[in-house]
C-alpha cells in the first residue's frame, strides 16, 4: 500500500501567549483545524477567542507560541493570506452611505473577486435588500452583509466570531444551510459561537477554551 499524504491543517496553533499589561488573555493556548472541517470555538466571554482570531487576521502580535494559517504566517503573510480567508465579527461597522451591495461588492474586490450568481443567491436567500443605505439598516442587516460577502467569495477558510449575532432564528437556519453547502465546497470553517444548537448541526469537531487555555477538544460525541 502507498502512504498517505496528510493534508496539512489550515490553522495551526501551539502555545501561544497573549498578554495586555498585567492581564493574560491567551495562555498556551493550542488549537488546530483540519482542512475542510467546521471546527467550533467555544468558551466563556472573555476566555480567549477573539484575540485568537485577531491574531489569526494579523492584527495582533503574540508574545510568544506559533501560529500557521493555511500555510503561512498570519503577521508576516497577512496581505496574502486576506486574499484567501473570510472574516465574519459579531458586530459589524459598515460605510454608513454606501449601499448593502456596494458594501458587499467593495468587500469582494479586496478579496479579488465574487461570484454574481452566488452573492445574489445570498441576497434573496437571507432576504436583504441591497439597494437600502448601510446608516439604515439594523444590526441584523448589517450581519447579513457581511455574511454574504463572505460566503459570496471565493475564500478557503471563514473566520467567524458570533456571525449570527442579531439574526432572528428563521435566518440562523439560513445561516446554517450556507455553511453546510460552504463545506461541500471543501471550504474550512472556524467557528466561534454561543449557540449550541448551531455548533452540534455544524461543527465535525469542538475546541473549549477557559482563561486562555484548550481545556478540551473533540468531537460533541467525545465531549459529552
Amino acid at each position: 500500500m502507498s502512504a498517505t499524504t496528510k493534508t496539512a491543517p489550515a490553522i495551526s496553533i501551539s502555545g501561544l501567549v497573549k498578554t495586555f499589561g498585567s492581564t493574560r488573555a491567551l495562555d498556551g493556548l493550542d488549537l488546530e483545524v483540519a482542512t475542510g472541517e467546521v471546527h467550533g470555538f467555544l468558551g466563556p466571554n472573555g476566555a480567549g477567542k477573539t484575540v485568537t482570531i485577531r491574531i489569526l487576521l494579523g492584527l495582533l502580535r503574540s508574545d510568544s507560541g506559533t501560529v500557521r494559517l493555511l500555510g503561512g504566517d498570519p503577521w508576516s503573510d497577512a496581505v496574502d493570506l486576506h486574499r484567501r480567508l473570510a472574516y465574519v465579527p459579531g458586530d459589524v461597522n459598515l460605510w454608513p452611505n454606501l449601499s448593502g451591495g456596494e458594501t458587499i461588492d467593495l468587500l469582494a474586490r479586496l478579496r479579488g473577486g465574487v461570484n454574481p450568481r452566488t452573492r445574489d443567491d445570498l441576497v434573496e436567500r437571507l432576504a436583504l435588500d441591497p439597494r437600502k443605505k448601510s446608516r439604515t439598516y439594523s444590526k441584523g442587516n448589517r450581519q447579513k452583509v457581511a455574511l454574504i460577502a463572505g460566503l459570496a467569495s471565493d475564500a478557503e477558510l471563514l473566520l467567524l466570531d458570533e456571525p449570527t449575532s442579531g439574526l432572528d432564528p428563521l435566518m440562523e437556519s439560513v445561516f446554517q444551510d450556507c455553511i453546510l453547502d460552504a463545506t461541500r465546497e471543501g471550504r474550512t470553517v472556524l467557528l466561534s459561537s454561543h449557540i449550541l444548537a448551531e455548533v452540534e448541526k455544524l461543527c465535525d469537531r469542538v475546541t473549549i477554551i477557559r482563561q486562555g487555555r484548550a481545556v478540551q477538544t473533540g468531537s460533541l460525541d467525545d465531549l459529552r
